[in-house]
């Protein structure tokens, strides 16, 4: 559904695929936590753990916006004319 001109459809697709390089991205730096815990070096592997929370922060911020945009979506009134 196309709503101000944006096509409400695709944004949520975008945010989507958004989201999966999100994930993708937080499992590589999983990987890394556990390599850096596993060699002991702790101080670097809590700054990864640290990262690794931010990226699940925003991963639910993208799923918001994603709910957001199909309730905005939903309470358009936009009608289209032929003209």
């Amino acid at each position: 559904m196309c709503t101000d001109g944006v096509n409400s459809d695709q944004m949520k697709t975008n945010l989507e695929q958004i989201d999966e390089a999100v994930a993708l991205s937080r499992r590589w730096l999983h990987r890394a936590f556990h390599t850096l815990e596993d060699t002991q070096m702790l101080k670097t592997a809590a700054k990864l753990r640290d990262a690794q929370s931010l990226l699940d922060d925003v991963r639910a911020l993208l799923s918001e916006a994603c709910e957001s945009i199909e309730a905005e979506a939903a309470l358009s009134d936009v009608t289209v004319q032929v003209v």
